[in-house]
């Protein structure tokens, strides 16, 4: 099992949240607010005269639970089903030692 990460621009969460939920791949996700810093944020083409005022950019943290064999037909999905988010996300994958319901 698979935990795929995305942070992506909050201006593409509901036409990423759109795209998830049509995807038989994906049981659910987790969306996380969370504010972007660092030196990436400068030279942001996407920046908010807002966001260049308050100093971090708004953002979104993207968890889903997913088999090995779906991450890239998840990421392939995203790619091309969600408007805009080329160049306002990035992602990782990490392995899931264990998972379960309490």
């Amino acid at each position: 099992m698979k935990n795929l990460v995305m942070i992506v621009n909050a201006s593409v969460q509901q036409d990423l949240a759109d795209c998830l939920r049509g995807l038989g791949q994906v049981q659910e996700f987790t969306f996380s607010h969370v504010e972007g810093h660092g030196h990436r944020a400068e030279p942001d083409h996407f920046l908010s005269a807002r966001d260049k005022v308050v100093g971090y950019t708004p953002r979104v943290r993207v968890d889903i639970l997913l088999q090995d064999d779906d991450v890239e037909v998840v990421l392939d999905a995203v790619r091309s089903d969600v408007p805009g988010i080329t160049g306002r996300c990035m992602y990782w994958v990490a392995d899931v030692a264990r998972w379960g319901e309490l």
